[in-house]
C-alpha cells in the first residue's frame, strides 16, 4: 500500500468516527424532538427547527458533493438557501424594531391618490365630495400658513404704511394735502 492510500484510509476512518459521534450526539435530540421543542419559547422553537433542517440539508449537500454530483445545481442547494433565509428572518425577529423617527411624516399626496382611487366608485360619491371639501380646506390653510411664514420671514425694514412710505413722509403728505384744500 502506498502512503496516499494509507492517508486516504485514515481520513475515511476519521470521517466514519465523526459520523458515529454525530449520531450519538443527535440521538437524544431526535428521539424526543417534539417534547424538547414544546418546552421552548416560540423563537427558540423556530431556531431549533431551522437548525435541524439546516443540519440535514448540509449533510445531504456534503453527501452529494462526495458522490461527485454538481450539488450547487441540485434542489438540496435551493433548500439550503431557503433555510438560510429563515435564519435571517429569525435574526431580524430577535433584533428590536427601530423606533420611528420623530420627524417622520406621511406622504399626503400619496395618501390622497390612494383614497381617491378607492373613492372613484359611484357608491362612494358622497364620501368623494366630502374629501374634495376637506382637501380644499387643507389647501386654503396651507396658503395662509405660507403667507404668514413669508410675512414673518420678511418684516418691513422700517415702520412704513402700505404705500411703502415712512410715518414722517406720510405725515408731511397729509399736511401738504390739508394746506392745498384750504
Amino acid at each position: 500500500m502506498s502512503a496516499e492510500d494509507t492517508a486516504f484510509d485514515a481520513m475515511v476512518e476519521s470521517l466514519a468516527d465523526s459520523v458515529t459521534t454525530l449520531e450519538d450526539d443527535l440521538k437524544p435530540l431526535l428521539e424526543n424532538f417534539a417534547e424538547i421543542s414544546s418546552k421552548l419559547p416560540v423563537l427558540d422553537q423556530a431556531k431549533l427547527n431551522v437548525l435541524l433542517a439546516y443540519s440535514i440539508e448540509s449533510l445531504l449537500f456534503s453527501a452529494l458533493r462526495l458522490e461527485g454530483v454538481d450539488a450547487k445545481n441540485h434542489d438540496v442547494f435551493k433548500e439550503l438557501t431557503r433555510t438560510r433565509q429563515y435564519f435571517e428572518k429569525i435574526t431580524k425577529a430577535e433584533t428590536p424594531a427601530e423606533p420611528r423617527p420623530e420627524n417622520a411624516t406621511i406622504n399626503k399626496q400619496a395618501a390622497i391618490r390612494f383614497i381617491r382611487a378607492d373613492l372613484a366608485d359611484e357608491n362612494n360619491r358622497e364620501l368623494s365630495n366630502n374629501l374634495k371639501e376637506l382637501l380644499a380646506k387643507e389647501r386654503a390653510k396651507a396658503v395662509i400658513r405660507k403667507r404668514r411664514a413669508a410675512e414673518e420671514a420678511n418684516p418691513p425694514a422700517d415702520a412704513s404704511d402700505a404705500s411703502g412710505q415712512s410715518d414722517s413722509k406720510a405725515k408731511r403728505k397729509k399736511h401738504s394735502a390739508s394746506k392745498a384744500s384750504k
